[in-house]
């Protein structure tokens, strides 16, 4: 049986994917559903007492209990459903192989948060055989690489950006580095020519299809390591996601590209003028919603593009004629707007306190797909080794995929 404080490794890769498969199957019916975008959901029916405690909640309840639901003492099914999540996305800490004095000059340029993300990544790179080359994957200017590459190991540093690969070069020319910054598109058919046998492949927070490419390329090209925190599942091309590993093609889950944003929906800390912007939009947003069902004379969502954020400082009644014109639909007639713009603030609580549900299982679907990753590296020969590198406060995305080559 897995210790919760160690990382999954050998064959706990699949039996964790398979417990996670069954939990996601069974209650797909309580994260699919959006509250954002039905007035009832479907699960309510079945479980009238805890969608009427979630209802009576405010926003301020709401926003509370956001990160963090599965402490919620909510009425049944909830805290079985929290403890059953929480035990299956339990995921241990990486080891820690601590970094020494490093030169000041490689944070120079780096915000505070994400050179933090840097040293905590680089610092869990424990594999069994010394990196002898370092490929740095959409390595923006390369300050990973370059943290990595200063031993004087040759660093390969590969970025869609030709501004920051300049800049890149300039830094490490700089400190003296063995490293060349390439301009490359990732996902071009030629970026496979990159890679050799010797790379330690990094990637820290590449998106969706960037580091699932570096996956597929360095798996065919028999790179001997790899590091990746992945990022961004639903940036993908496609409109259902397209499982990796041979577990994950045969799972019954079949995920849309908006099922792959539940895991990236925690908030991280804003401050209060950013969080009000925030929700006077989503509360405008769902405004519009109850007049658009109302216009059209048809009770479903309609999706509405990204309008400028000035649109916020337009009055309320504005706000709404404007986006029906947009949409192409009839004009609103005078109507008593200041109750349906309290309406909206309401409907934003609920909204809140119903995703409490969906929040249970943010991780467990990100442990899923981090798993298909994991099982697909070791299908392919890897030893391959999944943990946290770092707290959740520093980024949500603290999950760390390690693959050397058998």
């Amino acid at each position: 049986m897995h210790s919760d404080n160690t990382p999954l490794t050998g064959s706990d890769l699949i039996q964790r994917f398979q417990a996670l498969d069954g939990f996601l199957l069974e209650y797909q019916a309580l994260w699919r559903p959006k509250p954002f975008t039905q007035l009832e959901l479907p699960w309510e029916r079945d479980y009238p007492e805890l969608a009427a405690w979630l209802r009576n909640r405010s926003l301020e309840n709401a926003d509370a209990a956001h990160n963090a639901p599965e402490h919620l003492d909510a009425p049944a099914p909830f805290p079985a459903l929290a403890a059953t999540a929480a035990q299956l996305s339990a995921v241990g800490d990486l080891p820690v192989a601590p970094l020494g004095k490093l030169p000041n000059q490689l944070t120079v340029d780096v915000p505070g948060r994400k050179w933090q993300q840097i040293e905590a990544f680089a610092s869990r790179l424990d594999f069994a055989q010394p990196p002898r080359q370092w490929l740095d994957w959409c390595a923006g200017k390369g300050h990973l690489g370059r943290l990595l590459a200063r031993d004087g190991k040759p660093l390969l540093s590969l970025e869609f950006d030709a501004a920051l690969v300049g800049d890149g070069q300039r830094m490490s020319d700089r400190l003296q580095l063995n490293a060349r910054h390439r301009q490359q598109d990732v996902l071009a058919a030629e970026a496979g020519e990159h890679l050799q046998t010797e790379h330690t492949a990094v990637a820290l927070h590449a998106c969706g299809d960037l580091h699932v490419r570096l996956l597929q390329l360095a798996s065919e090209r028999g790179c001997r390591q790899l590091a990746v925190a992945p990022c961004c599942y639903n940036r993908i091309d496609s409109d259902h996601y397209r499982p990796l590993s041979n577990a994950a093609q045969g799972s019954a889950l079949l995920l849309s590209r908006d099922d792959l944003r539940l895991p990236l929906a925690e908030t991280v800390t804003a401050g209060a003028r950013v969080r009000r912007l925030r929700d006077s939009s989503m509360a405008r947003r769902l405004a519009f919603d109850l007049l658009q069902r109302d216009l059209r004379g048809i009770d479903d969502y309609l999706p509405i593009p990204s309008v400028p954020p000035a649109w916020l400082d337009k009055p309320f009644a504005d706000y709404c004629r404007d986006l029906a014109a947009l949409k192409g639909l009839p004009s609103p007639a005078e109507r008593d707007w200041s109750t349906l713009e309290a309406q909206s603030w309401k409907r934003l609580a609920v909204v809140r306190n119903l995703e409490l549900v969906r929040g249970l299982f943010r991780r467990p679907l990100e442990l899923w797909l981090l798993l298909d990753r994991a099982l697909f590296l070791q299908e392919r020969g890897y030893d391959v080794t999944l943990g946290s590198f770092c707290n959740p406060r520093m980024t949500p995305r603290n999950l760390l995929l390690l693959a050397e080559r058998i």
